[in-house]
């Protein structure tokens, strides 16, 4: 292979093998992916139009989970309407640079996602231990920063992942990918090479890109929870706790389905292809499902919110309490 190329084994496409259902059950499998990515892109949509129209949601905390919203939504949708397009065609082909592009934005996107809750941990973490100077030290342009060093940093520190796995040499013609979509452990799968320098270079970047905002993520609740044991009451321990239990549950999910496939890709490729999928499936349309109701259904101010827009839909007013 010669330097500057990215692959010159003979690839000119890959075949994704899909998602596998008996004939009966495909029908069905279709039509629960359909409405999981309806779900996805209408819950988060909501949740973001909330956020934009309700000024008493112009805070740093729902800023930035208007930027958690916006990551779900692309990374369903950089995937699903494929898989789904896909599963009414008798063959599934992406050719080098689709397959390429797609395994390079959702690995970044996850990246991003992984540094964003980090910047959410660290958000809530002033809030409860510093919240006489939380106004002062949380402002709208350092909420940017966050917010926007989270999408550059996921973003940048993809890049070697995604051009290493492309420079592999994968057998001529036609590479068969056994995944619904362009995964980085499902295509380093395929290569007719040895691929130890690429799981090197996943475990070397989960450092930083998932392994360091885990830290942070654990230090920030570590503090919020000596702040709260300081508190005077139940009640305002409970009202502190409860501002940061949506924000725990969004970061369970998504580092326990991540780590079975990131964290451990080496050896999670002698596991069977399905229990890959089924991973990927949790985590690429179950987690993007249960984010905007987490954050809605715990949340008053956002229940509020609702109630205040749809009262305006109707034409109606109704007293905020």
């Amino acid at each position: 292979m010669g330097p500057g190329t990215l692959n010159d084994s003979g690839t000119t496409e890959f075949l994704l093998l899909g998602l596998w259902a008996p004939p009966s059950l495909r029908p069905l499998l279709w039509a629960s992916l359909l409405l999981a990515y309806l779900t996805t892109v209408l819950g988060n949509g909501a949740l973001v139009g909330l956020i934009a129209l309700d000024r008493r949601l112009h805070r740093p905390m729902y800023r930035l989970l208007t930027h958690l919203a916006l990551l779900d939504t692309a990374y369903v949708s950089t995937t699903l309407p494929q898989a789904l397009a896909h599963m009414t065609m008798r063959s599934a082909r992406l050719s080098l640079v689709r397959c390429g592009t797609q395994l390079y934005v959702g690995i970044s996107l996850g990246s991003c996602e992984a540094i964003l809750l980090a910047a959410m941990a660290l958000d809530r973490c002033l809030a409860v231990c510093r919240p006489l100077h939380y106004a002062t030290l949380v402002t709208a342009p350092r909420c940017a920063a966050l917010a926007g060093a989270s999408w550059t940093l996921g973003f940048a520190l993809s890049v070697p992942n995604a051009v290493a796995a492309l420079r592999l040499p994968f057998c001529p013609g036609r590479a068969a990918v056994d995944h619904f979509f362009c995964e980085l452990p499902a295509v380093l799968r395929t290569a007719c090479a040895d691929t130890t320098a690429n799981y090197r270079l996943v475990y070397g970047l989960g450092v930083p890109i998932l392994l360091v905002p885990l830290v942070l993520i654990l230090a920030s609740y570590t503090w919020i929870l000596a702040a709260v044991r300081k508190l005077p009451s139940a009640g305002s321990r409970h009202k502190a706790l409860s501002t940061c239990s949506s924000h725990l549950a969004v970061v369970g999910l998504f580092y326990g389905t991540v780590s079975a496939m990131y964290l451990r890709p080496k050896a999670s490729s002698d596991l069977p292809a399905r229990h890959h999928k089924l991973v990927a499936v949790f985590y690429l349309v179950v987690t993007p499902v249960l984010n905007p109701l987490i954050y809605s259904l715990r949340n008053r101010e956002v229940h509020m919110a609702a109630r205040y827009a749809l009262a305006r839909l109707r034409g109606t007013r109704i007293v905020l309490h």
